[in-house]
């Protein structure tokens, strides 16, 4: 089950609740989740970290 690296909340709803959380892939390959309250509260942190779009 999917568990927040920032808030340790555990999802238990079944994998439709897990459609709202999100999945980052570290360079060491490592999957780190974040709950939905986490991703919007880190939304700004999360964003920095894309690529810059094509223009």
């Amino acid at each position: 089950m999917p568990t927040c690296h920032h808030c340790h909340t555990i999802c238990e709803n079944g994998t439709a609740a897990t459609l709202t959380w999100v999945h980052e892939r570290e360079p060491d390959g490592q999957v780190r989740w974040l709950c939905p309250d986490c991703t919007r509260r880190h939304l700004r942190d999360i964003e920095a970290r894309l690529p810059a779009g094509r223009q």
